[in-house]
């Protein structure tokens, strides 16, 4: 298991800024190399000897991925006799990739839920543009965090900066307090940062960190349903009092049958979707589950709506 140990839930606020602003490409590894499905698992064998690596994408001319060999499967092609057979043959297709824009947060939990040792990494277009391994992650985060320390040795934020820009804060509405945050299809350069800022702020406030955590999870799993599966929407958080709505509202497909949606397992997404390891049908019951009070309301083409509340003073659902 290539896990990196940073717990994003309870990290220090420094650490999750780095780990929003940087990106997937800024600790990605490019060029690469790249093997032919028709190459032979012998030839790829000496590419990876020559240049040290455990595994290498395999690539078609257009540079779209088909799929990866690592060595667990050169080893396996020694001990089977099919080592001087085509990569195309034996090569994983079923794989999980990140996109050169994703937040760098994107990379470490991949790390930390998959037992990979590395990850292609592909543009907007479905290019193969990078690989990324534990190393590189581990290695940028040691720089990015020294820098940081020396920033922070010389300024300070105060809480009531703690939003960033792209957030709308409406402030104090009467008792209410309105926070708003537009979300764009897969622009996975912002996705997550609703989340990230809203348990920040909530932390500032002094909230309990269980309750925190849950809110944590129904929004990023709210937040990345609209992403991955509508045409964009608006993630809107109503603080009033002791209580917090979260309003997730899309534009796009809506869902036709809300009750098979709320069922665990359960995924209409495309090859896209679970290319970039979602779709797994957890987003929605994972929300429910956390929530003190969940609803949803959709109809096919007319978008949808989930309010996910929480008592901010109260016990973590049964």
């Amino acid at each position: 298991m290539f896990a990196i140990p940073i717990n994003q839930d309870n990290s220090p606020e420094a650490v999750l800024e780095i780990l929003f602003k940087l990106k997937v490409k800024d600790v990605m590894t490019h060029p690469i190399l790249t093997a032919r499905a028709s190459d032979p698992l012998r030839h790829i064998q000496d590419v990876m000897k020559k240049n040290r690596i455990t595994g290498i994408p395999i690539a078609d001319e257009h540079n779209a991925l088909l799929g990866i060999i690592s060595m667990d499967d050169i080893v396996n092609a020694l001990d089977n006799g099919w080592i001087n057979d085509a990569a195309g043959l034996h090569m994983t297709t079923n794989v999980i990739v990140l996109q050169d824009t994703m937040s760098l947060s994107f990379c470490v939990s991949y790390f930390n839920k998959y037992s990979f040792g590395r990850f292609p990494v592909l543009d907007g277009n479905s290019r193969l543009v990078g690989i990324v391994t534990a190393s590189d992650v581990i290695s940028t985060l040691l720089v990015a965090l020294n820098r940081e320390v020396e920033r922070l040795e010389q300024t300070s934020i105060p809480p009531e900066h703690a939003l960033r820009r792209g957030i709308k804060d409406e402030g104090a509405q009467g008792e209410e307090r309105v926070i708003e945050f537009n979300t764009e299809p897969f622009n996975f350069e912002i996705a997550g940062q609703a989340s990230t800022e809203i348990k920040k702020l909530l932390k500032a406030s002094g909230v309990e960190t269980s309750i925190t955590r849950r809110i944590g999870i129904a929004s990023y799993e709210l937040e990345i349903n609209q992403v991955v599966h509508s045409e964009g929407g608006v993630m809107r958080y109503r603080i009033t009092g002791d209580r917090l709505v979260i309003e997730a509202t899309d534009t796009g497909p809506g869902i036709p049958d809300i009750e098979k949606a709320m069922t665990e397992g359960f995924s209409t997404a495309s090859d896209r979707v679970r290319s970039l390891g979602f779709g797994a049908g957890m987003g929605l019951p994972n929300t429910r589950r956390v929530s003190d009070e969940f609803s949803i309301e959709s109809s096919a083409g007319g978008g949808t709506l989930v309010r996910a509340i929480f008592n901010l003073k109260g016990n973590t659902p049964s």
